[in-house]
């Protein structure tokens, strides 16, 4: 499918310099992608970036940056929808898996083989349902494995008055 619209991210300020890169899911790997491999973890609503951040704690949280970003993106697999997940023969408890600690105990992480399945599958990214503490039921998450200034996958960082720092160096 095609997905049109906006999306957010609620940054480390340190890193908002670079919004786009995917850089730190690269170096430490995700829910949805093994370190090593960029991906690019979004929200579709402002309320599931914060909770996303702050991994549930609404209430009291580090500084952040909310980023908003503009999507243009074909080969999305929208993995909210029951039928979209039986077609593909995903289980939900394969999304929701408890990705970190079986990381860090060597074990079969699910959520990467549902990753690696669409990726070979020609998908750019995936909507999925956010797993943050206290998130919506409702909440959604995007995540990219192929993004860019161009079409088909376009994402673009929404900044008119170039408010972003250009790089790291205010930072120690």
């Amino acid at each position: 499918m095609r997905l049109v619209g906006v999306a957010y991210r609620a940054h480390n300020p340190r890193w908002a310099w670079s919004p786009l890169s995917g850089e730190g899911a690269r170096l430490h790997g995700g829910r949805f992608n093994r370190a090593g491999d960029a991906a690019l973890y979004l929200s579709l609503e402002t309320e599931t970036a914060i909770c996303e951040a702050s991994q549930g704690f609404a209430a009291r949280f580090p500084p952040l940056t909310l980023i908003t970003y503009d999507v243009d993106c074909e080969d999305i697999v929208d993995l909210n929808d029951d039928a979209e997940r039986a077609r593909r023969g995903i289980e939900m408890a394969d999304l929701s898996c408890p990705w970190l600690a079986l990381l860090l105990d060597g074990k079969v992480v699910p959520s990467h083989g549902v990753a690696d399945r669409l990726i070979d599958a020609g998908a750019a990214g995936a909507i999925v349902p956010s797993f943050a503490p206290s998130a919506a039921v409702d909440a959604r998450n995007l995540v990219l494995w192929r993004w860019g200034p161009d079409l088909p996958w376009k994402v673009t960082v929404y900044d008119p008055d170039n408010r972003l720092p250009s790089d790291g160096s205010s930072w120690r």
